[in-house]
């Protein structure tokens, strides 16, 4: 309860074996709704799919498979758009070509070259079009360049569909300017250590995969693409920010790698995922990102609060103890 997310109110469906993050999240969507709740946005909806190229190769062998991709790249991406008349005809579809190297272990056995095609999948998840596509076009592949392929599949590693979500609470609800400088120190802790940083990002996932299970989505793909991300700057890091704003309230920003859909795969076809995407209303994607990653922010906010306070046991075990009885 108490989500308001760009301005618009929320009752958001959540699936997870302990009723203490429910709990915890509704009370975090109260306080931020002090301060016009959550602010989140989407940048962009592109799938990656992967074709890799079988023999390693020097240097000059891989620039001139290059030029021979970026020569064919219309045939290319007019042979994987054939495959889903539903997209071209929503003006989306495979949009890009893209040829990138990846070391081998063996390094002095040259390098593989990575054909990766970038697909607009609109309102949907993107995975099964994107292996379609990626299967389709690898014997062209073979043909133009005179090389054999062999993975070709999506990566859910999602980073052309970033979301990110912030939201100021007040201090006074927080608990104070102690508290508040608690927060930042408890985010500071998890972003400077392993150890912390995954506890700490595992309870952030703990709103984020909620809805993601309750709406249908690939819950483990979410979770892997967030936990690399996680680790992008060379080390593993925490996944939210935690600042003070010029009035001493408590800012944090989310930002993830987000794959979801509202079309097809389970969303579609489970009576309790099709449940959930209805209370929600969704008008696209874009907008359960929102939620997901919204979410997400709110239950860090709650357990960080929690931890720096009372603990995190308090609340947790009221709750279990309350469903044991049950």
């Amino acid at each position: 309860t108490n989500f308001k997310i760009n301005n618009v109110d929320y009752l958001v469906p959540m699936v997870i074996e302990e009723p203490s993050v429910i709990a915890a999240a509704s009370k975090a969507a109260k306080i931020a709704k002090l301060h016009g709740g959550f602010t989140a946005k989407v940048d962009g909806n592109i799938s990656i799919g992967q074709i890799q190229i079988r023999e390693k190769m020097g240097w000059n062998e891989r620039m001139d498979i290059e030029e021979k991709i970026q020569a064919g790249s219309e045939q290319i991406l007019e042979l994987a758009n054939s495959k889903s008349n539903t997209l071209t005809k929503l003006g989306k579809g495979a949009k890009e070509i893209l040829c990138k190297e990846v070391s081998s272990n063996d390094r002095d056995n040259g390098t593989y070259m990575i054909i990766e095609l970038m697909i607009d999948v609109g309102d949907a998840m993107g995975a099964n079009v994107t292996n379609t596509m990626c299967e389709a076009v690898a014997p062209f592949i073979e043909k133009l360049t005179g090389k054999t392929t062999l993975l070709r599949i999506l990566s859910n590693y999602s980073t052309k569909r970033m979301v990110t979500a912030t939201a100021t609470f007040d201090k006074d609800s927080v608990g104070g300017e102690q508290v508040v400088n608690d927060m930042i120190s408890a985010f500071d802790f998890a972003d400077n250590d392993v150890y912390r940083a995954v506890t700490h990002n595992k309870g952030v996932m703990n709103g984020a995969i909620s809805v993601a299970n309750a709406t249908g989505q690939d819950s483990r793909a979410i979770e892997a693409a967030a936990h690399a991300y996680a680790s992008h700057t060379g080390r593993y890091r925490s996944l939210t920010q935690w600042s003070k704003d010029n009035d001493g309230h408590l800012v944090g920003k989310f930002e993830i790698p987000l794959s979801v859909g509202i079309v097809g795969g389970v969303t579609n076809n489970h009576p309790i995922a099709k449940i959930c995407t209805k209370i929600l209303n969704l008008k696209n994607v874009q907008e359960l990102s929102c939620i997901i990653a919204s979410t997400g922010l709110a239950q860090n906010f709650a357990a960080m609060r929690a931890l720096a306070t009372e603990g995190i046991q308090k609340g947790h075990m009221k709750l279990h103890a309350r469903k044991q009885a049950s």
